[in-house]
């Protein structure tokens, strides 16, 4: 190949690197709901990277009767595949209350990445937890 053909194969070069499709870090994760006593909860993962500062999940309470008061930093909890659970660093959002509350819901970032996780809504006066669960991998 000569210099010549090289500089004009160069600026096509470049425009491949540039718009080229980045690979996602991570699979998208579908958002998951839970209907039960007249109150529905979806969650959707935000960020379950494994480098990530926090892996975080967006959480939707709707109702049209009673007070959503859950204190989610309490009733939440995320396991791994083995089962070890681990509590939650933090809710950011709607403080508790009213007919709809939404907000995220942190957790500290599971090492090494399993290969399933839970998350558990347990909510005043309900049998069991609500249960979200995903595969990664």
């Amino acid at each position: 190949m000569t210099v010549k053909s090289l500089l004009r194969a160069f600026p096509l070069l470049i425009v491949a690197i540039v718009f080229a499709p980045a690979a996602p870090a991570q699979p998208a994760l579908d958002a998951q709901t839970s209907n039960a006593r007249g109150v529905t909860i979806k969650v959707t993962p935000k960020s379950l990277a494994a480098g990530a500062a926090a892996w975080e999940f967006a959480v939707v309470f709707d109702t049209h009767s009673g007070s959503l008061d859950d204190d989610l930093v309490k009733s939440a909890v995320l396991l791994d595949g083995s089962g070890a659970r681990q509590a939650p660093l933090g809710w950011q959002g709607a403080p508790p209350g009213g007919h709809h509350r939404e907000g995220v819901l942190r957790f500290r970032p599971l090492a090494p990445p399993p290969a399933a996780i839970e998350l558990q809504i347990a909510r005043a006066g309900e049998p069991a937890p609500r249960s979200f669960r995903w595969r990664l991998r």
